[in-house]
């Protein structure tokens, strides 16, 4: 009995080790990277030099910068992503995840919660001109969407700590994708004030 135990055990511990996030799961990932690239590109489409740089106040982005805060999240929360898979897989924790996916975006999208960046995504000229900021972003997202195309990853059972709770690593793209759709989201504020140049 003792036997069949271990056995049972170890069938057990290999399978945890080799799961992987569902062919649904996969393509729902790889949808909202597109989605919010398209919209991103849509949004920023023929834009002038004067209303890339155009600000509301003077403590506000422009749309320049929520460009440049896009394309350095890209890659700090990809790698934050990536860090979580140094450490063992534990399904234990699971149930310490306590957002659904669509509870994740929603909260992230909602721009009546307002939150402060940290200096590592802050807007600095780290990329260089406004289009190679923008190629960086591309570049970034194109090789993150490869990434989950092809990823074997155990993605459900490892975790990250944000403020509002843990998240699995799979909700990691998620939040990546809705945090895209939130400067988004902010881009188009800016072009809806009142003083926004008309060219």
């Amino acid at each position: 009995m003792k036997k069949i135990a271990i056995i049972t055990f170890t069938i057990f511990v290999s399978f945890a080790s080799f799961a992987q996030i569902t062919k649904e799961e996969r393509q729902n990932a790889i949808a909202e990277m597109i989605k919010t690239q398209e919209h991103f590109l849509k949004t920023i489409e023929g834009l002038s030099e004067a209303q890339l740089n155009f600000k509301n106040s003077p403590d506000s982005w422009s749309i320049a910068e929520c460009v440049e805060h896009i394309a350095l999240s890209e890659n700090n929360l990809f790698g934050m992503m990536m860090g979580t898979l140094e450490t063992p897989a534990d399904p234990s924790k699971r149930g310490e995840v306590s957002m659904s996916d669509e509870q994740l975006m929603a909260i992230i999208v909602d721009r009546s919660h307002k939150v402060k960046t940290s200096e590592a995504f802050e807007p600095s000229g780290k990329f260089g001109t406004f289009e190679e900021t923008v190629s960086a972003f591309l570049e970034k997202r194109k090789s993150n969407i490869e990434y989950v195309s092809t990823t074997n990853a155990d993605l459900r059972n490892h975790y990250a700590q944000l403020p509002f709770g843990t998240i699995d690593a799979y909700q990691a793209l998620i939040f990546m994708s809705g945090h895209t759709e939130r400067h988004i989201l902010q881009m188009e504020e800016v072009m809806g004030s009142a003083d926004f140049p008309s060219e």
